[in-house]
């Protein structure tokens, strides 16, 4: 297994978790909450371009894009529905109640996903373990939200 990339899964949870935070505050700084998610995204916009203008730079042409199914334009309206949904939540139920909530939800999608191979996923069946995980991480999200 890479080790690296479990890493930096791990890392990146930690980061889920400080931008609640921190688009929770923009958010109240703002006093609305869909300004709070343009900034985020704007301001992720504009560090992504930069690094791929410095990077490679490259441009599919637009053929190649004409020809994508609709479907694989929506991760990024999947992207702000969850951030608007944090900035939205946040204040109302907490962010250790939003990430158990948040990752019991990405486990069981994972889980299902993987399983059927659906959206072009290796196929890897829901095994016993990989459903006592569910069961383990729902019981830990019922803990914490139980609070």
């Amino acid at each position: 297994m890479h080790y690296l990339f479990l890493v930096l899964a791990f890392l990146t949870g930690i980061a889920i978790s400080i931008q609640a935070g921190v688009n929770s505050n923009l958010r109240l700084a703002l006093n609305n909450p869909l300004m709070a998610s343009l900034i985020s995204f704007g301001t992720g916009f504009i560090t992504l371009l930069i690094v791929h203008l410095t990077t490679s730079g490259a441009v599919p042409p637009m053929a190649t894009l004409r020809s994508l199914s609709w479907w694989k334009w929506t991760g990024g309206v999947i992207g702000a529905v969850y951030v608007t949904t944090v900035i939205l939540s946040v204040p109302r139920i907490g962010t250790a109640n939003l990430v158990s909530l948040s990752v019991a939800g990405q486990l069981l999608a994972a889980v299902v996903l993987d399983h059927y191979g659906l959206l072009g996923f290796t196929q890897h069946p829901a095994n016993v373990w990989r459903l006592l995980g569910i069961g383990l991480i729902l019981a830990g999200v019922w803990l914490v939200v139980k609070n």
